[in-house]
């Protein structure tokens, strides 16, 4: 079992930062891959970002290419989410993940932060 809790959403400009921490309980954290992903108002959920257990597989949506680095320290259970250059179509709630296989499909979900950028 892993309970996820994100934190870091909030108002930004855009072209401004923001950093998303989740932050997830569980013995077994280390052999979880771990994503983000994100749903706008009226939308469906989509995903953003992910990364492997090990940190070696990571994978972005192509709408926050060079400008989102996801990132985790296993031996804190957190995995982060850098987000540069935002745009107006960032704002959404953001979404921690994770599964012990892919995040393709995660088994678990945080109750999610919002993201709101202003143009």
């Amino acid at each position: 079992q892993v309970q996820l809790v994100e934190s870091g959403g909030g108002l930004v400009q855009a072209g401004g930062s923001l950093r998303l921490s989740c932050a997830a309980s569980g013995r077994t954290f280390s052999r979880y891959d771990m994503g983000w992903f994100r749903q706008a108002p009226g939308k469906e959920r989509e995903f953003v970002a992910s990364i492997s257990w090990s940190g070696r597989s990571i994978r972005y949506a192509d709408s926050v290419k060079g400008r989102f680095t996801i990132s985790r320290e296993n031996a804190k259970n957190a995995v982060s989410l850098q987000m540069n250059d935002l745009k107006a179509e960032d704002t959404a709630v953001y979404y921690c993940a994770a599964d012990p296989a892919s995040v393709t499909a995660p088994d678990y979900w945080g109750q999610g932060t919002q993201v709101t950028v202003s143009s």
